[in-house]
């Protein structure tokens, strides 16, 4: 193994991907892989399908999708190895072993879980499967002996179980073959949605997609949210909780600019147009290359990607769940 720090991150394919993506994870990815890291990123079907198993069309289709919007944005498959979850058998066999180590009740009781469970409105008709993800994603994170993995806020509790679980295995099979990992937090820690009630979600359709076209971008913009109260420009407006100056804190680069109209707007004589347009100039900015890079990507070249990222992977993962194995003791030869 390297002795690079190893760092594993990943999204599942239920759609494109989005700006919160963007600022959550796949800026870091970039600059990760710019660096002294090995670095993996995963595709995670075999999640996706935990709620998607009615539509696992949508989840094919969506794996290249996500593929294209990784190296549009810069992320070199020279660099990096991605691949396809359901590609690597040793996941899910690791997973089975690691299922044995968590209660029930400690999976309902994950915040992240308790969360997704309330804003899909599963009630009691939640699968095993679905509850169990937090321990696919811990096979996932061990496999590769990660030692970082960037998240957002919301999936710390992730890894603080992917941690519990190392230290009960390498516990109770006297070994130490398991190694903890640690949370690489972004700058922006939650991008709120364009209508300013929940954090931006394909699900709940109230993102920005990285490969929405100027129209469909410009037309997100003037839909945002703002401040109700402020309904003429001579009103004093409220910053807070106003979602353009949200999305300008995290994209616009002349920081200073948007503390002046923050200011001005806090007074009153600053119009909600003049705001939804210097955002909409930002986002079409710094979307125009990623959007021309992804047209010219052909579907041959991200599945050689994704084949000779998973060969890789399948090599490592197998290294892991031999060691697994061994530890256990169920070996037979």
């Amino acid at each position: 193994m390297s002795n690079k720090n190893i760092v594993l991150t990943g999204d599942r394919p239920t759609g494109c991907l989005h700006l919160g993506h963007y600022v959550g994870s796949l800026k870091s990815r970039v600059e990760l892989q710019n660096s002294n890291n090995d670095c993996y990123i995963m595709i995670a079907d075999i999640q996706a399908l935990s709620d998607n198993f009615d539509n696992p069309e949508k989840v094919k289709l969506n794996v290249v999708e996500v593929c294209k919007d990784y190296i549009s944005v810069g992320i070199d498959p020279e660099k990096c190895t991605i691949f396809i979850q359901s590609l690597i058998p040793a996941l899910t066999e690791i997973t089975m072993y690691y299922m044995n180590l968590v209660s029930v009740s400690r999976l309902e009781r994950n915040p992240t879980v308790k969360a997704e469970l309330q804003q899909k409105k599963f009630a009691d008709s939640v699968t095993a499967g679905f509850l169990c993800y937090p321990v696919s994603q811990a096979a996932d994170i061990t496999a590769f002996k990660a030692t970082t993995v960037p998240v957002g806020e919301d999936q710390l509790p992730l890894i603080e179980l992917t941690n519990e679980i190392v230290r009960r295995f390498n516990r109770i099979y006297h070994t130490d073959i398991l190694k903890e990992t640690d949370a690489r937090l972004s700058n922006v820690q939650r991008l709120v949605g364009i209508d300013g009630k929940a954090k931006a979600s394909k699900s709940l359709n109230n993102a920005i997609f990285m490969n929405d076209d100027k129209e469909t971008l410009k037309n997100k913009v003037y839909s945002m949210y703002t401040d109700p109260k402020h309904l003429k420009v001579s009103d004093p407006g409220q910053v807070e909780g106003n979602v353009v100056f949200t999305y300008l804190d995290a994209f616009h680069n002349n920081k200073e600019e948007v503390e002046d109209l923050k200011n001005k707007y806090r007074k009153g004589g600053l119009g909600d147009t003049t705001i939804k347009s210097l955002l909409n100039q930002t986002l079409q900015d710094m979307l125009a290359p990623i959007r021309e890079k992804r047209a010219e990507i052909s579907h041959e070249y991200i599945m050689d990607i994704l084949q000779t990222g998973s060969k890789k992977a399948n090599i490592i993962a197998n290294e892991t769940l031999q060691q697994v194995r061994d530890a256990i003791g169920i070996v037979y030869y």
